[in-house]
């Protein structure tokens, strides 16, 4: 394990810290938290990331519930060790496949419009194992187009049934062009192994589906939902089936998973 994690953290000091020359921190104002808590919503944490150093130069308390460990002294070691060894692996890869995009990839004019996200299974203090859906969005940018500071969210949606997967998702937060589920296996960033219908599949909801998915990720059923768009059960009803046809899924709990890992819904 010690052997992958240093892997890792080689690859990150060589692609990241060599080109992040100067340390300069981010201002952190008590608005930016507030701010960032409405994206961590559910059994979640979330960080900021000095790629110069790979410093934490924030961390929300909720960590507390994935680490074991007083808040103070946790760095970027620490949140890798949770994950379960035969995830390094495949973690290595995603890192860089996410590295190529944003840096040799994308227009440096483009950096900020991105967020990535991969899901990862790692255990907690008690010893449960969890999928986690990582989520990281650049917030600043150097001249060279490499990003500098990274704030990352990482989610527990194991009730989603969410697995762990080789692919890792570049979402536009603007609505331009995104890539979804792309491979990792070569260590690049290579567009053509995008998933080119999960774009059409965010199309084929309407803002009502998404709006109805969105609760039922929430856990609630078809009177609840129906009370709080004001519509009938019946309605709800026969919105799931819909969405439910256009997914291809089976059922609630896979078309949820599904939405969540096409970035459609959030967590």
């Amino acid at each position: 394990m010690q052997k992958d994690l240093k892997k890792i953290s080689d690859y990150w000091q060589e692609m990241y810290s060599r080109q992040v020359k100067e340390y300069r921190p981010f201002e952190i104002s008590e608005d930016f938290k507030k701010f960032a808590s409405i994206f961590a919503l559910g059994n979640s944490y979330f960080y900021i990331v000095n790629l110069h150093n790979f410093e934490l130069e924030y961390i929300s308390e909720s960590v507390k519930r994935f680490v074991n460990k007083d808040i103070t002294d946790i760095d970027i070691k620490d949140l890798l060790k949770s994950v379960i060894p035969e995830e390094l692996e495949i973690i290595n890869y995603k890192s860089r496949v996410i590295s190529d995009f944003y840096t040799n990839f994308l227009d440096k004019e483009e950096v900020l419009s991105y967020k990535n996200m991969f899901s990862y299974r790692m255990k907690d203090p008690g010893g449960q194992i969890r999928t986690m859906l990582y989520q990281a969005f650049p917030l600043s940018v150097l001249e060279n187009g490499t990003p500098e500071h990274v704030f990352c969210i990482q989610t527990d949606v194991s009730h989603l049934k969410v697995t762990s997967t080789n692919t890792v998702s570049f979402i536009h937060m603007n609505g331009g062009e995104s890539y979804l589920n792309v491979d990792i296996s070569s260590g690049e960033f290579d567009p053509k192994t995008n998933e080119e219908d999960g774009n059409d599949f965010s199309e084929l909801l309407t803002t009502r589906e998404k709006e109805i998915v969105m609760r039922l990720s929430r856990g609630l059923n078809a009177e609840q939902i129906a009370e709080e768009l004001n519509l009938s059960p019946h309605t709800i009803k026969t919105h799931r089936r819909n969405i439910l046809e256009k997914s291809g899924c089976t059922n609630t709990t896979e078309v949820v998973a599904k939405c969540l890992i096409n970035g459609i819904i959030s967590p």
